[in-house]
C-alpha cells in the first residue's frame, strides 16, 4: 500500500467513520444534558433573562477576550486567558474561513461561502499554533496549573496540537512528500474527531448552554453579567 493509498483510506472510510463516531457521540452528549431538565423558576424576576443572557454572549465573545484588563483577568493567569483566547480565534479562522476546510464542509453540507486568503489564514495558524505551546509550557511552570495537569490533559493538549501542526507543515511542504503529511493529518483529524466526544475538548457544545443559563440568571436578577 503506498501513501496515495493510505490518503485515500483515511480521508475516505475512516474519516466517515470518526465523523460518525463523533456525531453520536456528542449527540448523546446534547441528550444527557438535556434530560437534565431546567427547573421550575419560582422567583419573581427583577430584569430580563432575555437581556442578561445577550449581554454574556456580547461580553464573552466580543469584548472579554481580548480585552482582559476589563474582567481583572491580570491579577489572575494573563498567559492562560489571552494565549487561549488567541487559541480560539485562530481555531475559528482556520476551521471555517480556510479555503480547503471549508470545501471539506462543502462537500458534507452542499454549500460554500467566503474564506480568507491564503497567508491571512496561513498567519492565524503560525499563531494559533505558537499559543497552544506557549499554553502547554504555562501549564508546566504555572503552580496552580501544574497541580491539576496530568494525562487527559496532555493528551488533549496533543490531539488538538498535532492536526494544526501537520496542517501547518502541509501547506507550506515541510520535511515529507505532500502525501505523507496529508496523510498524518488526515490520520490526526480522525483521532481527534473519535477523541472530543470522550474528552473535555467536548466543551464548545455546553459553552452556549452555560453562557445562555448564567446570563439569564443575571438578567432575572438584573445584574450586569
Amino acid at each position: 500500500m503506498n501513501w496515495n493509498q493510505i490518503s485515500d483510506f483515511l480521508r475516505g472510510p475512516m474519516f466517515y467513520v470518526s465523523l460518525l463516531i463523533f456525531i453520536a457521540g456528542m449527540f448523546y452528549r446534547l441528550v444527557r444534558v438535556v434530560a437534565l431538565g431546567w427547573n421550575k423558576d419560582k422567583v419573581p424576576s427583577k430584569g430580563s433573562k432575555a437581556k442578561g443572557a445577550f449581554i454574556s454572549y456580547a461580553k464573552g465573545i466580543l469584548i472579554w477576550p481580548f480585552i482582559p484588563w476589563v474582567k481583572n483577568t491580570f491579577r489572575g493567569n494573563f498567559i492562560t486567558f489571552v494565549a487561549g483566547g488567541i487559541f480560539h480565534l485562530g481555531l475559528i479562522v482556520i476551521l471555517i474561513f480556510g479555503t480547503p476546510h471549508m470545501l471539506v464542509w462543502k462537500s458534507l453540507l452542499g454549500f460554500g461561502w467566503f474564506t480568507f486568503p491564503i497567508p491571512v489564514v496561513d498567519f492565524f495558524a503560525a499563531i494559533t499554533i505558537i499559543s497552544l505551546l506557549i499554553l502547554l509550557v504555562n501549564r508546566f511552570v504555572h503552580p496552580v496549573l501544574k497541580l491539576i495537569s496530568g494525562v487527559p490533559e496532555i493528551a488533549n493538549w496533543t490531539v488538538v496540537f498535532l492536526p494544526m501542526l501537520t496542517g501547518w507543515m502541509m501547506t507550506h511542504h515541510l520535511f515529507f512528500q505532500y502525501e505523507v503529511l496529508f496523510s498524518y493529518h488526515m490520520f490526526f483529524v480522525n483521532i481527534l474527531l473519535i477523541w472530543i466526544p470522550f474528552s473535555r475538548i467536548s466543551h464548545f457544545m455546553f459553552y452556549f448552554f452555560s453562557k445562555t443559563i448564567h446570563g439569564a440568571q443575571f438578567g432575572k436578577r438584573a445584574v450586569t453579567p
